[in-house]
């Protein structure tokens, strides 16, 4: 869901600069049961509260390293499509801090206070004031007045720049270059 916001907006402003929501049926997707995969272990491990069910600890975050494995092979696969390798770049951001804090991506106690949670463990992301690789860890929230807000990392920064190049490059959004006499403002 932290990517729902992002790919919103691209949308929003590749139909402003004239794109075409069709071009991303055409997306040459390749492998797309990774994607599809990946999401369903996400789900089993990190269940929406709604769900009948939910995940111990230690199996959830096997699943959830057994996902991130499959999107990164999903990634390769696709690493032609513009934006992919943005995304793979802040996956591999997110992944460097999981496994240097043994399987938790880390949230400061601030940003998980500031996003309404009030455990030390809130899915993926453990409260702690000492990560390693502090600079990689959730560290923001998102505003509460936004659906399902949540925290995110640098690598979430950059994984969502890169799905919002996906959806721009896909929808064929040219940018306007200035003419040649004119000059920058």
């Amino acid at each position: 869901m932290a990517l729902a916001l992002p790919v919103v907006a691209a949308l929003g402003l590749g139909l402003v600069l004239g794109g075409r929501v069709g071009g991303l049926a055409r997306l040459p997707l390749r492998a797309t049961w990774l994607f599809l995969a990946a999401f369903a272990l996400q789900l089993l491990a990190f269940p929406f509260e709604f769900l009948p069910w939910s995940t111990d600890q230690t199996p959830a975050t096997a699943l959830w390293l057994v996902s991130y494995g499959l999107l990164i092979v999903a990634a390769a696969l696709n690493a032609r499509i513009a934006g992919v390798p943005i995304v793979a770049a802040g996956m591999l951001l997110n992944l460097s801090a999981i496994i240097a804090n043994r399987g938790s991506m880390p949230v400061l106690p601030e940003a998980m206070h500031s996003a309404g949670g009030d455990h030390t463990t809130l899915n993926n992301s453990t409260a702690t004031s000492d990560p390693q690789i502090a600079w990689l860890v959730d560290r923001w929230a998102a505003p509460d007045w936004i659906p399902l807000a949540n925290v995110f990392s640098v690598g979430d920064v950059v994984i969502a720049v890169g799905a919002v190049v996906i959806v721009l490059s896909a929808m064929c959004v040219r940018l306007p270059r200035p003419s040649r006499g004119s000059t920058p403002v």
